[in-house]
């Protein structure tokens, strides 16, 4: 099973930090082992992709970019043989979008061909792998088009999560006879959204600020004329998981509800199936 991992911070400047909180927190593998893994963040007016290799030790602190990002979204799962590694991996970006699918969907090839039809030719043609993950980002961005907030940035956060939830049912419903697990994570860098249609659980969860850091070594010892001590308060980051090693302080989704988080890191949670 895949695993993905999202973080919305206050702070860009403390995202390393953030995520090393979440040691003993959360997983980085599923099994089987995956051999495609992948992380995005932002850097000022970019948006950049990292590959990991299969046989590479990935920790919390090497998911963390090298430069200062308001947002990552990391995801690790297992490709068939056959697959290219680089335009299979996730998670997928267009613009300012990052996007990741957590789960699949029984008898997708059957869907695959009318999804496609349904797309306008500039996304059907930046589908350019075979995976379910691909084609559901450009259904997602389809339904942001067709709103007329693909580039919108004052996407209000709740819109980008009816859309994203939208996309679950659209494929949800499109015939298949079983449920799907569609765990769907999409940002922009400024909000983020989560939906969970499924059996497969979605977490999520607030850190709140706390004047200690292992990292930049600030404990409760440190004055309080430290920069780094009203930073480190200060800061605010939502995470969305889909595999913990503890539930403590985490939030499980339900089944066809939707997290949707803004730029203010208020989270809010829209139901329906």
């Amino acid at each position: 099973m895949s695993v993905i991992l999202a973080a919305l911070t206050s702070d860009p400047n403390l995202l390393r930090c953030e995520l090393h909180r979440l040691k003993g927190q959360v997983l980085l593998q599923g099994e089987p082992r995956a051999n495609a893994l992948g992380v995005g963040a932002y850097a000022q007016e970019e948006v950049l992709l990292r590959r990991f290799s299969s046989g590479e030790e990935l920790t919390l602190d090497s998911l963390a970019p090298p430069h200062e990002s308001e947002a990552l979204l990391f995801h690790a799962g297992r490709l068939p043989v056959g697959l290219s590694l680089e335009e299979n991996t996730q998670p997928f970006r267009s613009r300012r979008w990052l996007f990741a699918l957590h789960g699949g969907v029984q008898g997708f090839e059957l869907l695959r061909a009318p999804l496609l039809a349904s797309l306008p030719d500039h996304l059907r043609r930046q589908v350019r792998g075979g995976t379910e993950g691909e084609l559901l980002f450009a259904v997602f961005l389809r339904r942001l088009r067709d709103l007329g907030r693909t580039e919108d940035p004052r996407l209000e956060a709740e819109v980008a999560g009816r859309v994203l939830a939208d996309t679950a049912r659209e494929v949800a419903r499109a015939g298949v006879t079983r449920t799907p697990t569609l765990n769907l994570v999409a940002t922009n860098g400024t909000i983020l959204a989560a939906t969970r249609y499924g059996e497969h659980p979605l977490y999520c969860t607030r850190l709140e600020g706390a004047a200690e850091c292992d990292l930049c070594e600030v404990t409760p010892a440190t004055p309080d004329t430290q920069p780094a001590v009203g930073a480190h308060r200060r800061r605010r980051t939502v995470v969305v998981a889909s595999a913990l090693k503890r539930t403590t302080g985490w939030v499980e989704l339900a089944h066809g509800h939707t997290l949707t988080v803004g730029s203010d890191l208020q989270m809010h949670e829209l139901s329906g199936t």
